[in-house]
């Protein structure tokens, strides 16, 4: 029997009512009881963690310092940007494992303007949901780094795992405050239109395959999102400090040429990185589709 005789519809949502299923996400996730959105922004900061460390571990070997601004550029025999594409790739998992497994992240929460804009959520409750979640993901990457160090997985390899979370997170601390913004408005335009791609999604493997190409892309071309973040730069703060000099010796490298990293290299950029997600996914996302589908609806009392 045909889906048409079943009543049963299988093809994708088109945008307008993908942006009316956006507006209704809102809803339910302002909704959320404290305890349960916590829990679920724990998880969403680890998922995200995960993707890191999937990332960090594809990319190691190629990784290393070259210039006196810290940039990272990758060497050897695969080309920078097919190295950039397969990390990209990999850290698409953070985001696969929020959206199919349950989680609530900062930087997708951003799309609940929409609901916002159309009256349907109140500020009060947008502000809360996003400190909320903001905490819980600060909380669940952080977990995740205490973790990771402890089980000396950045010495595999002989170091180069440790190398490349070093460089990485050196070359992110290192930017300046107009530039992180820029990078992390770049960012999350990509990570929302990637969760705004799974509302048009009718299974799992839709909503895989909507998610990794976005995903990759903002990882490859070098954007930053503030929630990766807080995995990618403590671990290299650890890393920097903690690590016994047996590590240094098999990276042939030292503490002191990694100068960015330390806790206020972290917060200068995970401040104006913040403050470039949220315009991404705001106002070039959500404030967007809102003004093309929403802009005319009724509004809620």
């Amino acid at each position: 029997m045909v889906a048409e005789e079943t009543g049963v519809r299988i093809d994708a949502l088109i945008p307008a009512e993908m942006a009316r299923k956006a507006g209704d996400v809102g809803v339910k996730k302002a909704g959320l009881d404290v305890l349960s959105l916590f829990a679920l922004s724990v998880l969403a900061g680890a998922f995200i963690a995960i993707g890191a460390i999937f990332a960090s571990t594809v990319s190691a070997g190629g990784l290393s310092l070259h210039d006196a601004a810290g940039t990272a550029s990758l060497t050897g025999s695969i080309p920078t940007g097919i190295t950039r594409l397969l990390a990209g790739l990999a850290f698409s998992l953070g985001l696969i494992l929020v959206v199919v497994a349950g989680a609530e992240l900062f930087t997708g929460n951003n799309l609940i303007v929409i609901a916002w804009a159309s009256g349907r959520v109140r500020t009060r409750s947008m502000l809360r949901n996003w400190t909320i979640v903001y905490i819980g993901n600060f909380m669940g990457a952080i977990g995740t780094v205490a973790l990771m160090f402890a089980s000396g997985q950045y010495r595999f390899g002989g170091g180069a795992i440790g190398a490349t979370a070093l460089a990485t997170a050196n070359t992110k601390a290192g930017y300046g405050f107009v530039q992180a913004v820029a990078l992390g408005i770049l960012c999350n335009a990509l990570v929302c239109l990637a969760v705004w791609l799974t509302f048009s999604a009718r299974s799992t493997t839709d909503r895989i395959l909507a998610i990794v190409p976005p995903i990759a892309a903002f990882v490859a071309a070098g954007f930053e999102h503030s929630i990766a973040n807080m995995y990618f730069i403590p671990i290299g703060i650890l890393i920097r400090f903690f690590a016994p000099a047996e590590f240094w010796k098999e990276i042939g490298r030292a503490p002191s040429d990694y100068p960015a990293l330390d806790w206020s290299g972290f917060v200068s950029n995970l401040v104006p990185v913040t403050i470039g997600n949220i315009i991404g996914g705001t106002v070039l996302v959500a404030g967007i589709y809102w003004l093309i589908y929403l802009r005319k609806g009724e509004r809620a009392t």
